[in-house]
């Protein structure tokens, strides 16, 4: 019988350098490669390229540089996170950056996402409307919804429309109504006295 080989567990093995490259470039470009383009990119031939994405990514096959991959994502992660106080500070760089070029809508851009980052500098507010609104219905649908209202128990509807002001008599009456407000002459009078 022949003799065992000893064999380094494939997880603390070292990566070569194609692998090495594969890990970035699978990494790096995720989404926007395959697998298949990420190997040929390393240096893998295009014929075996497929396959040996296929063993890298395998962890049965290659847990080393499975591993290796997750790592890499952790560090990316870790690396452009976004935190409150990075998006805060990268806000300000940018706003800077504009400001010295000159840019002066995108200055005034960064600086208002940064307020919005913060949370109560700028409020946004949004309507929502469920159904019809009374200015949208014809006076016979409001009447029917005023009956709905009625037969269902919210008792008297109470009528709120204002009734015309009574005329007053006189003069004073009728410039007020009118709008203009004519200077009182004693007023002026005291001024150019002085």
């Amino acid at each position: 019988m022949g003799r065992k080989k000893s064999v380094i567990p494939l997880v603390d093995k070292r990566l070569t350098r194609k692998q090495q490259r594969f890990v970035r470039e699978l990494v790096s470009q995720d989404g926007m490669i395959t697998a298949r383009q990420a190997a040929m990119n390393a240096g893998f031939s295009p014929s075996s390229a497929s396959s040996r994405a296929h063993e890298m990514t395998n962890p049965n096959i290659c847990p080393h540089v499975c591993r290796e991959i997750a790592e890499y994502r952790d560090e990316l992660d870790r690396m452009y996170e976004v935190g409150y106080k990075r998006h805060i500070a990268q806000l300000a760089r940018l706003r800077d950056l504009c400001v010295a070029n000159s840019a002066w809508s995108a200055a005034v851009a960064a600086e208002h996402r940064r307020g919005q980052a913060q949370g109560n500098i700028y409020v946004n507010k949004s309507e929502v409307r469920h159904g019809i609104s009374i200015d949208q219905m014809d006076r016979e649908t409001v009447l029917e919804e005023i009956r709905k209202l009625k037969d269902a128990g919210f008792g008297e509807i109470i009528d709120v429309t204002p009734e015309p002001p009574e005329e007053e008599e006189g003069a004073e009456t009728s410039q007020h109504r009118s709008g203009a407000l004519e200077p009182d002459q004693d007023q002026y009078s005291e001024i150019e006295d002085d």
